[in-house]
């Protein structure tokens, strides 16, 4: 009976470790969340860890007041579809939020954000 319970805890504990891989989390950001830039990005770029399904995320640059300073054509990359990137409009200095939603090719989504600053 010991035996038989510690089969279904191992297959229970796996089951989940598959599950939470399926997700498309950040791996990697350009420029990184919390940096301080003395140059403007030109694009923003963040590496998931699951490639997306571009159709349906989203990758969107605010400036401090809420507006959109991203050219609205977010993409991915052709050699890599975890590669997620969007060009942005010449940046003034101050404070810029970045917000994601991603949708990786097993439907499953996720969605965030993070900010970084262009010194003055």
């Amino acid at each position: 009976m010991n035996r038989f319970l510690s089969l279904v805890v191992t297959v229970a504990l796996f089951s989940l470790t598959g599950r939470a891989n399926a997700h498309a989390f950040p791996q990697n950001a350009i420029p990184a969340a919390g940096s301080v830039l003395a140059q403007a990005p030109t694009e923003v770029v963040i590496t998931f860890t699951e490639a997306l399904e571009p159709r349906f995320s989203s990758l969107q640059v605010l400036d401090a007041a809420g507006a959109r300073v991203d050219t609205g054509t977010a993409q991915t990359a052709p050699s890599d579809g975890r590669i997620f990137s969007t060009h942005v409009k010449p940046l003034l200095p101050g404070s810029y939020k970045v917000v994601w939603h991603a949708t990786s090719v097993d439907t499953h989504k996720t969605e965030g954000s993070y900010s970084f600053t262009v010194e003055k």
